[in-house]
């Protein structure tokens, strides 16, 4: 409120965002319904929620006195044409839908993604894609080919994610410097996908809230995940971090280390 209501030295308003704010309503709901009926004319207010539903009291409030914006992505059927209006409104690209369809098959539903991917295009395409285009995007090829190796973990093919990251370091070292990115946010959504499996929530629900793309993959991750069991990801999560930490320090080599985790996954 202190923020809200707080006069902005440089600028005409003021921004506050708050992420995740499910509980923060919940905590400070009486606090949050009185303000919305009497906002700070010199701030927005911005909450993040992952539900907001129509009945209650707080939802009502805000719109009537502000805007609810639903932020749902579009569904896989739709993800094509939601690439092609973007590429066309934000980046002044033709797509064409064939490539379209194929930029949604790679990338999925994550947004943000996509949209860098289209941002990346528009940097080196003059206009047009098509698949061409998006085959021949080297920086895009390389991702593909770590999120295989990562896919390759998942349904515990260590030997084969083992082949896949040589074979990477042999068409591109510098992958070497993006690894312990991926495996970090590999080993995030498997022990993301045990937390909700020990809560019981569904196969289908975990794919759609980890964002898993395609959706059959979930079933390769959660066998993966309860054959390592939480102690031995959360001791992946740490030798990953250990890896990292020795590879910034001159102890080892960095495609050697990536090499080690990947070899200490096959030994759970």
């Amino acid at each position: 409120m202190d923020e809200l209501r707080s006069f902005s030295m440089f600028a005409k308003t003021r921004l506050v965002v708050i992420r995740s704010a499910d509980e923060f309503i919940s905590r400070y709901r009486s606090e949050m319904e009185e303000y919305v009926q009497s906002p700070s004319d010199s701030a927005t207010l911005v909450l993040r929620c992952r539900s907001l539903p129509g009945n209650q009291k707080i939802s009502k409030l805000i719109a009537k006195h502000g805007t609810i914006a639903k932020c749902d992505p579009p569904s896989e059927k739709d993800l094509p044409d939601w690439i092609v209006r973007r590429a066309k409104n934000e980046h002044r690209l033709q797509i064409e839908p064939p490539a379209a369809r194929l930029l949604a098959d790679l990338i999925g539903t994550d947004l943000g993604r996509l949209d860098n991917e289209l941002a990346k295009l528009a940097l080196c395409v003059d206009g047009k894609i098509g698949l061409e285009e998006i085959n021949r995007s080297v920086v895009f090829q390389r991702e593909q080919e770590m999120w295989h190796m990562t896919d390759e973990l998942t349904s515990g093919r260590t030997d084969k994610a083992l082949e896949r990251w040589r074979h990477l370091l042999q068409s591109d070292p510098s992958s070497e410097f993006r690894a312990v990115t991926w495996l970090g946010l590999w080993l995030e959504k498997a022990i993301k996908a045990l937390q909700l499996r020990q809560q019981k929530v569904s196969p289908p629900a975990i794919a759609k809230q980890l964002r898993i793309w395609p959706m059959s993959h979930v079933d390769s991750l959660l066998r993966t995940v309860d054959r390592l069991g939480p102690q031995r990801l959360y001791r992946s999560l740490n030798l990953l971090t250990e890896l990292d930490h020795r590879s910034k320090s001159g102890l080892g080599e960095a495609a050697d280390n990536v090499e080690r985790f990947i070899l200490s996954i096959a030994k759970s």
